[in-house]
């Protein structure tokens, strides 16, 4: 599914992207077209974009072709989901230590959209950071690794 949403395949169309985009929330999936936990989150963006289309903008980013921001956001997992709102930086508590991006695939399409629904209503209150909506158990797990550089 990932043929029906548009890709953002260097550093200068994601910086477009990201200050161009405005009143909407900018959803960044940052993954590889080949990976399969990718593929299940691309058919669950695709099936939701139409409905959301007054809200956010969806594009798919590889992270091989955009290394600068897949070091800035730390991607060691993918897919990895980073949500922008005015060229700003948008995060949401997951409950998990990482509140700047999404990893993993969404469980439904309605946990996706009311992510989309909660962030922007936050977003047009001028929070930088809200509550995830979706039930914890819904939310992938995994292990934050931290090195010393």
């Amino acid at each position: 599914m990932s043929f029906l949403l548009p890709k953002l395949s260097s550093k200068k169309e994601v910086d477009e992207a990201i200050k161009g985009v405005a009143e909407k929330v900018l959803v960044l999936r940052f993954g590889r077209d080949n990976d399969l936990v990718c593929m299940q989150l691309d058919d669950i963006l695709a099936k939701t974009s139409h409905d959301l289309s007054r809200m956010a903008s969806i594009y798919l980013v590889d992270v091989n072709n955009v290394p600068v921001y897949t070091q800035y956001f730390d991607i060691s997992y993918i897919p990895s989901t980073v949500f922008f709102f005015n060229g700003q930086h948008m995060k949401v508590d997951y409950g998990s230590p990482d509140h700047t991006k999404f990893v993993g695939s969404f469980k439904t399409k309605q946990d996706f959209i009311d992510l989309i629904e909660v962030i922007y209503r936050g977003a047009m209150r001028g929070k930088l950071i809200v509550r995830s909506p979706i039930d914890p158990k819904n939310i992938p797990k995994y292990d934050l690794l931290y090195q010393d550089i």
